[in-house]
């Protein structure tokens, strides 16, 4: 005969044991669901892990930047002629035997692009073994020292699509249209003035050149481009940045870009 007490700590035992399994799965179901809550929250972050924009999202740039729209002419800028090789004068104060980054410039051009004696749009005398088609602008993006200088990067819009290293200028060779009277001529720019050399907010921006000698000239052109313009040293004219790409064929393509 089994004793009532017995009964009761069995009944007991039964009741406690079941209450634990149920204490126990309760535990256990609130540890997965928080284990899962987790990985709810974390799953974003792991789908885009750099926090990469979406490709469709529009990125808006202030308007106020007034060195943005490279494409966009210069108008009404005094123009003077220069030469590879012009020595010294009173309204030009450095020989162009070096430009601002070819200390062998008449070298290399193949030597003196003489304005007064022509066979066309070339030097009477010699082939150049570089574009005649020519101009300078009052910036150098390369300090005295062979470094950018300070504010290059964020005023040259195509700074870092060009950059070649510390030194190498990415303002050499770059393609302008100059216009004149219904002619547009292109030409690489080449060297640096007349007389600044750091400019950029008329070269990049929309302030007019400063003051100088030649009358707040704003452009240096070869005689090849005067040529083709037909113009005088001290005439006006309108400039802008061109892409290589947008250069139509013409006298100056016959000298590939470097």
């Amino acid at each position: 005969m089994t004793h009532p007490i017995s009964i009761f700590l069995l009944a007991w035992t039964a009741v406690t044991a079941g209450a634990g399994a149920m204490g126990l799965n309760r535990m256990v179901a609130e540890k997965q669901e928080a284990l899962l809550e987790s990985r709810r929250d974390r799953l974003p972050a792991l789908s885009d892990p750099f926090g990469a924009p979406e490709a469709a999202r529009i990125v808006l740039e202030p308007e106020n930047v007034p060195y943005r729209n490279v494409a966009t002419w210069r108008g009404n800028v005094v123009a003077t002629v220069f030469w590879v090789g012009e020595q010294p004068s009173e309204n030009n104060p450095v020989a162009n035997v070096a430009s601002a980054w070819d200390p062998n410039w008449m070298q290399n051009f193949g030597g003196y692009d003489d304005p007064a004696r022509r066979s066309g749009y070339l030097p009477a005398g010699f082939t150049p073994q570089q574009n005649p088609f020519y101009v300078a602008l009052p910036y150098n993006d390369i300090d005295p020292d062979g470094f950018h200088r300070p504010e290059a990067s964020e005023v040259i819009p195509w700074f870092w699509r060009d950059y070649r290293g510390e030194g190498v200028s990415v303002c050499r060779g770059r393609w302008l249209a100059i216009h004149r009277e219904g002619r547009v001529c292109y030409a690489q720019w080449e060297d640096v003035g007349p007389f600044q050399t750091d400019h950029w907010q008329y070269v990049f921006g929309g302030e007019p050149p400063r003051d100088n000698l030649n009358g707040g000239a704003g452009i240096d052109l070869s005689p090849a481009v005067r040529d083709f313009l037909k113009l005088r040293s001290g005439d006006r004219v309108q400039w802008r940045f061109v892409e290589n790409k947008d250069v139509p064929a013409g006298p100056w393509r016959s000298w590939e870009p470097r």
